[in-house]
């Protein structure tokens, strides 16, 4: 068993994760001269990265955004071969950085944190794996991931299927062939639909079951050519600069008119403009399509008219077009030939919520109409996003204080970082930031400056403790509510809101407000030599 009591004291800070964020605090905290512990529950470094192997598998940021800017040589020396990195890439890219600034070294790799608990006296943190190690330190810093808990349906007869039965979030490492396999897919959100079209080229037979069809944006995706990795090194600096304070934290902003003050012709342009740049950029066009229903409806009509375009059957098309959101209030998909695999004879589309499935049996699932013959299931079911992952560990803070206890009426945050009651911990991209709602990258780079710059602080001027007040957390836990209210996030049973983890409360999680408007307000705090914490 290892234990931190061996080396006599515990550590200055203990890192809970190994993907973007929990890499940087350790460089971060190392480079600061903390002593520094970091701990992961993959064999390796890459975060969901590491775990989201599936086929298909990319990120919807472009790649020479979605990357750390903390370091001029790295960003200068990398390469990014195409506009958006798949999974393999950005592994690479990851290994790459813990390789060049030698931080494996701080780690211990398959430690799945199991418990942490606070003690008053000692105002230090003992940490617990599954394993049975335990690990001492003064500050605890949880970079576990937003969407790293995955969630198994709860579908009758689940337990009993004989077949291959694969998650898109814990893909094998090896490989899975599909060749010739008759395999069901249940899920349509981000996974579902990067994944299935690969399966579709492969499989004798592709069955995707659909509980809520989502909106998908093609992903015009290529390789960089010489010339513009040129121009992205000569105005990196520039391109960064744009991004710190932008709202979805990339040089990328919304055209400044809004939708009904432009000519329907102008409008139509912008839209096929967007559309052509792909992905999640199309999520923001207009200015106001996010907060008018009336602007939302003209995107969303050009969506379904392009929609309609691929799919050869329109009644399959009627069920592949979301009715119960605004367009943009799920978060936007990105695909590669999504939509034009349903125009394959060895896929079909089953509509559960016309035809729910009853049952999952040893060779395959029975729907209310009929039984299809499986090989293989892939669930592509999403995550208890947000605090997920947090939540499945058991966080005991001061006076005992259980953190699921905490947030039975819903997670309460100051700025995400602080939760009352729980001194010297803090969260990473979690709920009460823009988290899913920015470039992640840049975002965990603001995350982890600010925490390592309060512990800094605290170790400066001779300070124990850290703790969120707990006025501060319920205004900004009230205002991230008031502001998701004035957009029409609100009106979508969406995974910002948890609505898709049975039982658990509906709290708009994210600060929609934009990440540049977020980190002023996190500058605010440093600088006023953060009011609303309580320092003893």
């Amino acid at each position: 068993m290892h234990s931190s009591a061996e080396q006599g004291s515990p550590y200055d800070v203990i890192i809970i994760g190994a993907g973007f964020a929990g890499l940087y605090g350790v460089h971060k905290a190392a480079s600061a001269g903390l002593t520094v512990l970091g701990l992961e529950a993959g064999e390796n470094v890459g975060g969901t990265w590491f775990w989201n192997r599936y086929p298909g598998a990319r990120c919807d940021v472009e790649s020479v955004d979605y990357s750390y800017s903390f370091d001029e040589d790295l960003q200068q020396s990398w390469t990014w071969t195409e506009r958006y990195a798949t999974q393999p890439e950005i592994l690479a890219y990851i290994n790459h950085v813990a390789d060049r600034f030698d931080l494996r070294r701080h780690y211990r790799f398959e430690q799945r944190v199991s418990a942490a608990r606070f003690d008053d006296a000692t105002a230090t943190w003992t940490v617990s794996t599954e394993g049975g190690d335990e690990y001492r330190s003064r500050f605890v810093v949880f970079a576990t991931g937003c969407l790293s808990a995955p969630i198994k349906p709860n579908i009758p007869g689940v337990e009993t299927f004989a077949g291959e039965e694969i998650f898109t979030a814990r893909w094998p490492e090896e490989g899975a062939s599909m060749e010739g396999k008759r395999v069901g897919v249940i899920g349509t959100g981000s996974s579902g639909i990067q994944v299935s079209p690969i399966i579709a080229r492969q499989a004798e037979a592709l069955t995707v079951f659909q509980r809520s069809p989502n909106f998908s944006v093609p992903i015009p995706n290529r390789p960089w050519t010489d010339e513009e990795q040129h121009t992205i090194r000569a105005t990196y600096r520039q391109r960064r600069e744009k991004s710190y304070y932008a709202p979805a934290a990339t040089p990328h902003a919304s055209i400044q008119t809004k939708a009904l003050e432009l000519s329907a012709q102008e409008r139509e342009a912008a839209m096929e403009d967007r559309w052509n740049q792909g992905g999640v950029l199309f999520n923001k066009v207009f200015p106001d399509q996010n907060s008018d229903i009336t602007a939302n409806e003209l995107v969303r009509d050009f969506a379904v008219a392009k929609i309609r375009a691929k799919v050869e059957n329109q009644s399959v098309a009627d069920d592949l077009i979301p009715t119960d959101h605004p367009i943009g209030t799920k978060r936007i998909c990105t695909d590669s030939g999504y939509y034009e695999m349903f125009n394959r004879p060895n896929v079909s589309l089953v509509n559960l919520r016309r035809e729910p499935i009853e049952e999952v049996t040893p060779t395959g699932i029975r729907t209310a109409d009929k039984f299809i013959e499986l090989d293989t299931l892939v669930y592509a079911t999403g995550f208890d996003a947000m605090t997920g992952a947090l939540l499945r560990i058991d966080i005991h803070g001061t006076r005992d204080t259980r953190l699921g206890d905490t947030w039975a009426d819903g997670p309460v945050t100051y700025l995400g970082f602080g939760i009352p009651g729980f001194p010297n911990m803090f969260s990473i991209n979690s709920v009460g930031t823009p988290s899913v709602m920015a470039n992640m990258a840049v975002h965990s780079e603001q995350q982890i400056e600010w925490v390592i710059d309060l512990i800094e602080h605290c170790r400066a001027n001779g300070l124990s403790r850290a703790q969120a007040r707990e006025e501060a957390a319920i205004k900004w836990t009230d205002h991230l509510m008031e502001v998701a209210e004035g957009t029409l996030f609100v009106k979508a049973n969406s995974w910002y809101l948890g609505s898709n983890v049975e039982g658990k409360k509906r709290v708009f999680m994210p600060y929609i407000g934009g990440f540049g408007n977020y980190r002023r307000y996190c500058d605010e705090e440093r600088e006023n030599g953060y009011p609303n914490f309580e320092l003893s």
